[in-house]
């Protein structure tokens, strides 16, 4: 069985920024630009929706609260929950930290739902083919039992893959969808040329997610415009949504600490924890439905410039 290095946050992710730089994105600023508090002011906080999280793994961090309702680590077979790299913590802060540790500033999109984590990636951010595809699979056999309605990927396939390993895990993002999952995943940081979306972002049905601060990008250790773009090779619209992304503060794998992270990395949680406020309030919504009700609620912004894209979501518009 092939096992060779399928996919990386770190090709050419930003790890984490030293804490003295001041320009950043706190949460509560993310929020505050996405008008997440509207929705949380209605007490809509992802309660009862549980976002799996493909990645690093996750540190046992005071903002999760009892909340990480199972981890399967695909890399070392360890049961106890962990993260050696920092990715996954900070994603799974985006989504559902509670700001518990930050009196609320650091508080995620979606604080009160659920977290189902898979470490796919190791300490260095390589994971391979085959891991992922045993980590998609776990997520699907195990959606009723944990009501996982979000898969969020904020990793990518690097561009030298093997072309039937692309294509596999093209087809297994698309069973998950089919099988009632919402897949939302990263554009990857290979722009600003076109056609550089990451795999499996590329994936026609399911949710891709960029960075509309991209411009930023070369102050903070990317390049300028670095968030991946379409079209694909099937002509569709990707990234459909756009989120900031760009030296975004969140949970940190040291204790009850938070750290600064940039890429669409951190673009995907983001919407990961807007669709898990969405599907609190409507939680008979297939993926389709909640895909087309971003379609018809998105705002397009002149900040993003030219780009062919839906536009940035507004909690109050989506709810």
């Amino acid at each position: 069985m092939r096992k060779n290095v399928y996919c990386r946050f770190g090709t050419p992710e930003v790890y984490a920024h030293k804490l003295k730089e001041k320009a950043f994105y706190a949460m509560d600023q993310v929020r505050k630009k996405l008008k997440a508090d509207y929705a949380h002011r209605k007490r809509i906080t992802g309660r009862g929706v549980t976002v799996a999280v493909m990645d690093t793994g996750i540190a046992v961090h005071p903002d999760f609260d009892n909340r990480i309702l199972k981890f399967t680590d695909f890399t070392q077979g360890r049961t106890r929950i962990y993260d050696d790299n920092g990715h996954g913590t900070h994603v799974a802060g985006i989504i559902a930290g509670s700001g518990k540790m930050s009196r609320g500033i650091y508080m995620g999109m979606a604080p009160e739902s659920n977290l189902f984590v898979i470490k796919v990636l190791d300490r260095k951010g390589n994971g391979n083919t085959y891991q992922v595809l045993k980590a998609i699979d776990h997520v699907i056999e195990n959606k009723e039992k944990y009501n996982i309605r979000i898969l969020n990927i904020s990793v990518g396939m690097l561009p030298t893959a093997d072309e039937e390993e692309k294509k596999n895990l093209m087809q297994a993002v698309e069973r998950a969808w089919k099988s009632g999952i919402v897949v939302v995943a990263a554009a990857g940081n290979n722009g600003p040329m076109k056609n550089s979306v990451t795999i499996p972002g590329q994936c026609r049905s399911i949710i891709t997610v960029g960075s509309i601060d991209d411009y930023m990008g070369q102050k903070k250790g990317l390049k300028k415009g670095y968030s991946g773009r379409g079209p694909t090779e099937c002509c569709v619209v990707k990234p459909e949504i756009l989120a900031p992304g760009t030296s975004v503060k969140s949970c940190s794998l040291r204790g009850n600490a938070y750290e600064i992270k940039s890429g669409t990395s951190m673009s995907a949680p983001v919407i990961s924890g807007a669709l898990a406020l969405l599907l609190q309030k409507y939680p008979a919504m297939t993926p389709a439905e909640v895909k087309l009700r971003l379609y018809e609620r998105a705002v397009k912004l002149e900040e993003a410039g030219g780009r062919n894209y839906w536009g940035v979501v507004y909690l109050n518009r989506l709810l």
